[in-house]
Order: C-alpha cells, then structure tokens, then sequence
C-alpha cells in the first residue's frame, strides 16, 4: 500500500531558496516568521498528517460516509483526527488573531495544506471550506458577525460550509431562485435547496455556518440580485453557544467516484434564520472571496495527491523486479532489473516529478503575491499583486489539478495492473484528483475566465505583472552562458506566447467563439510558460549549489530542469499551433451530426 510522506527537503527549497523569507518577515505582521518556525511548523504538520491522516485514508475511502435520518457520519477515526487536528492549530493557520487564528503567511499556510491534501485528500476539504468561509466573513462581516462566529469557527468547534449550487444551476448562479425574506429584527429567512455541498452536513463540529447565495423578492434578475448570507444549522444563543434546530436539514449525500470520506450534501433550508453579510444585491462580491480561496486550495489539492502518487510510483519501481534494461543487465545476480531502469517507466517518473516540483513552486510563487496583496504597506505594490493573483487563480485552479489528475493516472500506470488493485492505493489517487478539475468551477470555465475576462481586463492590466517578471528574468540572465539550455527554449516559449495573446486579443474582438475554442490551450500553454520561468529559476540555484553536501538534491534539480525543458516545454509549440487554426472546423460542425 502506498505511504506518503512530506517532501519537507523540497518545501524548504521553496521557501528558503527560490522564495525569499526575509521579504516575507518584512512584511507587517509578519515579523516573528522565522524560516526556523517555518521548518518547525511544516515538520510538527508533516508528522501529524502521515501518523493520524495517511492511515485513515483508504479506510475512509472504503466506509464512506453514512447518512441517516438527516445525519451524516463520517469514517471511523475522522473525528477523532479533526479534533486533534485543531489541537495543534492546524485549522488557523492563516486567521486573524485577533480571534484565535494564528495570522502565518499564506505562502506558509500553502505549504501545510499540500501535507494535509498528499495524506488524506477527502479529510482537507472539511478545514479547507471552514478557511474559505472565515475569510469571507472577515472581509465581509459586520463586528457583530465577526464576534458571533468567528472564534468559535477559528477554533474549530464549528465549522463552514459555501452554498451555491442548484439542482438547476451550477456556474450561472444569476439563475439562483433560493429565497431569503426580511424579518423585523433585520435577520431574513431563507429558503431553497442546494447541491453539491461539501461538508453541509457531518458529526466533526457541534455546528456547521453555511454561507448560502440567495435572492430577496425585488431584487434584481440575475447575478446583481444576488446576497450572501450567514446560515447556521443551529440557531445560535445570546451567549454565543449553540441552540436548537434553524430549518437547515441534510437531504442525502451523494454516492461517488471519489473523496468517499468526505460529505457531499443536498441541503435544505426552510425558513431557516440567516444574517447579511456585506450589502444587499452584492453577494457575488463577498461569495467570490471564498470562491477565490477555493480554488488556489484547489489547485493545492491537485499538487498533494500528485506527490502521494508519484511517491508511490517511485517505491514500486526500485523494488519491482521485471525484465532486463535494453543496455544490458544492471544487476547481473539478480534474475532480472527493477523496472526504474526502462526508458518509459523514467519519462513517466520524471514527468511527475517535473510537474509536481514546476507547480509547487509555482504555487508558492502564488501565495507569497497572496501575502503582498494583503500586507504590503505599498498600495502600488498591493495592487500589482492584486492583478498578479486575478489572472494566475485560474491557471492554479486548472493547471494544478489537470496535472493532478495526469500525474495520478501516470502513478498507476507505473505499477501496470497492481495500480488497479485497490489494496495497492494507487487507483484511490486516480478517483480522488478527478473531482478537482470539476469542483469549484470546471476547468473549462477557469480557462474561459483567463481568456476571456482576466487577459482583456483593464487594457491588459492583469497580463503585466507575470509579462513582466518573465521577461525581465529572461532579459537578467541572457549573459549568463551556463544557463543558456534553459534560457533559448524558454525565452521561445515565452515568444509564442506573446504572440498568440496579441493574435487572440485581435481575434477575439470579432468573433468570440474564437476566445471560447483557444482557451483551454491557451491557459495550458501560459502554465508551461509560468512552470519554464521557475523551472529555469530552479536550476540557476542548482548550479550554483551543486558542489557541496546536498550536491545530489541540487543536480537533481538541474536534471530534472533539463527534463522539462526537453520533453514538456516543447508542448507549446502544438499548442501555439492549434490555437492559430481557429475556431471553424469546430464550430461549423453540423449539429445534428453530433
């Protein structure tokens, strides 16, 4: 069976090598995040999750949750994991401590979740959608909303969940008919069904705070008639502790492909007591925040179980014993080689690792502009950052968990038909990383919104931090001999991609089905062209490292670089070439053929 274990050596890479902790300490806030507490916290994490997640989850995957009378129970073993869990203050990582949180960078935050996602992907998501729901209510919030909720959600007695989804709508939620109606005391009751709800029902906390999309009866049509709203299932005290029943009820919970262990709901409400948050017909605005959260944690999900498989794929291939290598017998005593020896079983290796690797570091690259958007005492410089994460969330979002998803399948296939057993973990992988590229808005969607809306955004505006920073990178670095390898191929792939920006911006402005047939291919290419840039940033500290007591980390670093940029990096070239043949063969196609 497989085991995870945390990539602790590569995470400290990350963070102390390719990002620059001491521009994190500076910021406001921050001060006391030393890279010493940084390693101590990721490592404390690391163990907990390989010792009480790892082991719960293919027993969580085969109990399932239980749904009975209105309740549901999750997996033997997974609350006693929670509340330890929110013992060590791994659910607070990021909250503010002015309410228990513990106010770490986001750039740390990402880091544990990784561990979290890697050990026990279907136990992530219930901390995963309380976080999304606490920053939502801190940005959005009344002080009396703060005060009521958040402590007790940042302490993880109770938990969140967000309601969106409808049995007739999912990414048009202007379609949205769940009612809210104003009461006296300025509270509204809310009522309506949704769908699809990740832990909307479970027995881990004594109450669950629903963030639920809903319209009142003037409002607006469409998106702009859309609120936001805090529903708890139970009715909360004047004390602050939790009451009786609110009208909020379990309808059943779905049977699926994968992350069995965690709780997909039907939710009910009728007449269920709620609060505002934020203004009247603006619900999009403060919904878009968790949203937004959701989907970097997302792309998160997809690197963790990416690692786990991959992990797995490299133990079976140091020990399964299987043909000789086609250059001749490398263990000559045995009866045969291990299978790490064939050429195809090492392509399908070293793409995982290219790809895990190139996204971690991209991810920290993402969070670490997360920790500039909100601390940075520059309000130029927040609002760079600002644009920077508006046009990268999709790609995170997509990218990620395309490559999870990929990665996972190129696991299993490592192992051959012992990947399809269950016992051996591997297909478990494969099941769990799919959700992720639908959840929280498909792909397909996530790319549509880079191209677009985030591309033509503000004349460009979001394009030119990323623009930038590439092709300031390219320009810093085009004396430097011993990294032209990486330099030549990237500074091409960046130049393809330049160009069909410019051919899509022009394209675009007549036809729009050409944006809608590019854009899947498009945040593809721009992924590849992000992962290259950090790639070759990799290996840059490789060479300059490679010579001394971690010289094997280091070279495999720049082996791993010259990889990438030889068997994958090339992708852009067919994808620039797609993307110029337009959107006519597609879109002429009779429909009736289909």
């Amino acid at each position: 069976m497989a085991n995870y274990i945390t990539p602790l050596r590569d995470m400290r890479f990350v963070y102390n090598e390719l990002l620059d902790p001491e521009a994190i300490q500076a910021l406001p806030g921050f001060e006391e995040i030393s890279p010493d507490l940084v390693d101590a916290l990721l490592e404390e994490s690391g163990k907990f999750c390989e010792e009480q997640l790892q082991p719960l989850n293919r027993s969580g995957d085969e109990e399932g949750c239980h749904f009975e009378n209105g309740n549901v129970t999750t997996p033997e073993g997974f609350k006693e994991a929670y509340k330890g869990f929110c013992e060590m203050g791994l659910n607070s990582l990021t909250s503010d401590p002015q309410y228990g949180g513990q106010g770490l960078p986001k750039t740390v935050a990402m880091l544990a979740e990784e561990t979290m996602c890697g050990a026990n992907f279907s136990f992530s998501l219930y901390p995963g959608l309380t976080a999304g729901a606490i920053n939502s209510i801190e940005l959005y919030g009344s002080e009396e909303l703060k005060n009521t909720y958040l402590p007790n959600m940042v302490e993880g007695t109770w938990s969140g969940s967000m309601c969106l989804t409808e049995p007739h709508c999912g990414t048009d939620l202007g379609l949205c008919r769940t009612k809210a109606i104003v009461q006296d005391d300025n509270s509204y009751l809310v009522t309506g069904t949704k769908m699809f709800i990740t832990a909307g029902e479970h027995d881990l906390t004594e109450n669950i705070i629903h963030l639920v999309l809903a319209r009142t009866p003037d409002a607006p049509e469409g998106i702009k008639g859309i609120s936001l709203f805090i529903v708890p299932k139970l009715s909360i005290n004047e004390d602050g502790t939790s009451g009786d029943a609110n009208g909020v009820t379990c309808g059943s919970i779905e049977h699926k492909m994968g992350i069995n262990a965690s709780a997909t709901c039907v939710m009910n409400f009728d007449d269920a007591k709620g609060y505002l948050v934020g203004k009247l017909n603006k619900g999009m605005e403060a919904m878009f925040v968790m949203m937004n959260n959701e989907r970097l944690g997302v792309g998160i999900q997809g690197l963790g179980v990416a690692e786990a498989s991959y992990q797995g794929a490299v133990e079976y291939a140091r020990d399964r014993i299987q043909g000789r290598a086609l250059t001749g017998a490398k263990k000559p005593a045995d009866k045969a080689d291990p299978i790490l020896v064939h050429p195809d079983v090492r392509r399908m290796l070293l793409t995982q690792r290219a790809l895990i690797e190139g996204n971690r570091a991209l991810a920290a690259w993402v969070a670490f502009e997360l920790d500039i958007s909100h601390n940075h005492p520059d309000e130029k410089r927040r609002k760079q950052a600002d644009d920077f994460i508006a046009l990268m969330t999709p790609v995170v979002k997509a990218f990620m968990t395309d490559c999870g998803s990929e990665v996972s399948n190129i696991g299993m296939q490592v192992l051959g038909g012992h990947g399809y057993i269950r016992e051996n973990g591997m297909e478990q992988y494969v099941r769990d990383a799919r959700i992720a590229q639908i959840y929280e808005g498909t792909n397909g969607i996530q790319a549509l919104d880079l191209l677009g809306r985030k591309m033509p955004a503000h004349f460009g505006r979001n394009m030119r931090p990323f623009f930038h920073a590439v092709r300031n990178y390219i320009y810093e670095k085009e004396m430097n001999y011993e990294l032209k390898e990486f330099l030549i191929p990237l500074a091409k792939a960046f130049g393809r991609l330049q160009k069909i920006t410019a051919v899509l911006a022009q394209r675009g402005m007549k036809n729009p089905d050409e944006i809608g047939m590019a854009s899947t291919d498009y945040l593809r290419m721009l992924a590849l062209v992000a992962l290259a840039h950090q790639w070759m940033r990799m290996a840059e500290i490789g060479l300059q490292k490679n010579n001394g007591d971690d010289a094997m980390f280091y070279q495999a670093k720049i082996d791993t670089a010259k990889f990438y940029f030889e068997r994958i990096l090339p992708q852009t070239g067919a994808l620039f070439a797609t993307m110029m043949s337009g959107s006519k063969s597609t879109m002429s196609f009779n429909d009736d053929a289909f």
